[in-house]
């Protein structure tokens, strides 16, 4: 093996490579050698082809298989007599050759040096909060309402109120896609339909039907309708009062409190709280950790690491449509350039943390990893199961790991800025303020 190498700018480099043509006719004999013991061919009985047809058959191929493999082994020893780390794969040029030797070049690019700025003037707030009883309490009013059935009443449409219609639109005369149903039910109130619509229900009886115009927002997803003034044809069918449940023990069963005791239940609800609420502590700080390292980082970006972030970017947007129903038939929306910038900050990140990882032996430890499996667990109901079950999944596993392993960053960095504790009420945390 003969090798030359070449910087071509600061990541991307130039291999000239070449290797005997003796080597490669030697590998290519060998393989046809093994094909000759199975080959099969009409009038030969199985391994007893002469090597001279089986040469003439699949020689061709055997030369082109002891040719790849000898340009591979060639590149990475070369690569591994330089000390380089290469980013994704490497481009092949075969050269003009001749006499006793093949020869070609390898572009391909390295993995970059990472210079980390200092992070003594980064300053990080750290949230601080509690859960009181006051907070417990909102949460199980959330769930008496996420557990309300409606009643039958003979009375005028309000808020809150369930309805059971029947709506025909029209705009200019005609129908429109998706302007017509029967025995449609929504909540007066609840936002999920327009709010011009809901309100002309409100007031209406049980077989009660009235007609009225009303204009789309100019910002509706479906073009056809925006900004336009539509005809609706609506027959309220029935009126549903809300019931919530009563705080007891069926609704403590129904919780997964098996014995309905609501001290059991409130203890619950309030460890729940408490983990979430030390889960989005630790996301916020996360967060904050992880962009002081992008922007005190300097360092070059391989683009073959991030046209292979783009890819996967890609495939994930097309996997999360296909799983809301949403076939992508036609992909030219889906443009690399959209995904460019995302890509190129994960890929940034991701060569940040390793450096770290490497710098300052970061790796994830297995106490860590079984700590986070186990807290991860505590909310089934069977936690014992969850674990083994985590155990025996290599990838769930994995990113258990990943997960401690950003940890581990995230304390680091938290140990060379400026932290801040910053107290905050428990809505504003958990966004509903």
């Amino acid at each position: 093996m003969q090798a030359t190498m070449e910087n071509v700018d600061t990541l991307e480099k130039r291999l000239d490579l070449s290797v005997a043509m003796a080597e490669i006719e030697a590998e290519a004999g060998i393989r046809l050698k093994r094909m000759a013991r199975s080959v099969k061919m009409d009038g030969f009985r199985p391994g007893k082809v002469p090597m001279n047809v089986v040469a003439q058959q699949y020689g061709a191929q055997a030369r082109q298989e002891a040719l790849g493999e000898a340009v591979q082994s060639c590149f990475e020893k070369a690569v591994a007599e330089q000390k380089l780390k290469v980013a994704g794969y490497p481009q092949i040029e075969p050269r003009e050759s001749g006499g006793d030797r093949f020869e070609f070049c390898a572009v391909f690019e390295v993995y970059p040096e990472v210079q980390l700025g200092d992070l003594g003037d980064v300053n990080i707030e750290r949230p601080q909060a509690s859960v009181g009883e006051a907070d417990v309490d909102k949460t199980i009013e959330i769930l008496r309402k996420q557990r309300v059935t409606y009643a039958p009443v003979e009375r005028a449409a309000a808020d809150d109120d369930q309805v059971n219609i029947d709506f025909r639109g029209t705009l200019n005369g005609e129908a429109f896609p998706g302007g017509e149903g029967k025995g449609a039910e929504l909540v007066l109130g609840a936002g999920r339909w327009l709010k011009d619509f809901e309100s002309q229900i409100v007031g209406m009886k049980a077989g009660e039907s009235k007609t009225f115009d009303m204009d789309f927002p100019a910002d509706y997803p479906s073009k056809e309708l925006a900004g336009k003034t539509v005809s609706f044809a609506v027959t309220l069918n029935s009126v549903g009062t809300p019931c919530l449940p009563e705080v007891d023990a069926g609704f403590a069963k129904s919780l997964g409190v098996a014995d309905g005791n609501l001290e059991t239940m409130r203890s619950e609800v309030k460890g729940n709280l408490e983990r979430e609420v030390k889960r989005r502590i630790q996301a916020q700080v996360k967060g904050h950790a992880m962009q002081a390292l992008l922007d005190k980082a300097i360092l070059g970006l391989p683009k073959a690491l991030v046209d292979m972030e783009i890819g996967r970017l890609m495939d994930q947007a097309k996997q999360d449509l296909a799983a809301r129903g949403v076939p992508v038939q036609n992909e030219s929306f889906m443009r690399p350039e959209l995904f460019a910038d995302q890509a190129r900050q994960r890929v940034k990140l991701g060569l940040i943390l390793a450096d770290l990882v490497e710098k300052h032996g970061l790796h994830a430890q297995p106490d860590q990893v079984r700590a986070l499996v186990e807290a991860y667990a505590e909310s089934f109901e069977h936690p014992e199961e969850v674990v083994r079950w985590v155990y025996s999944k290599s990838d769930e596993l994995n990113g258990m790991a990943s997960m401690a392993l950003e940890e581990n960053v995230v304390e680091w960095v938290m140990k060379q800025v400026k932290v801040t504790d910053k107290p905050v009420a428990f809505d504003e945390l958990m966004g509903n303020a």
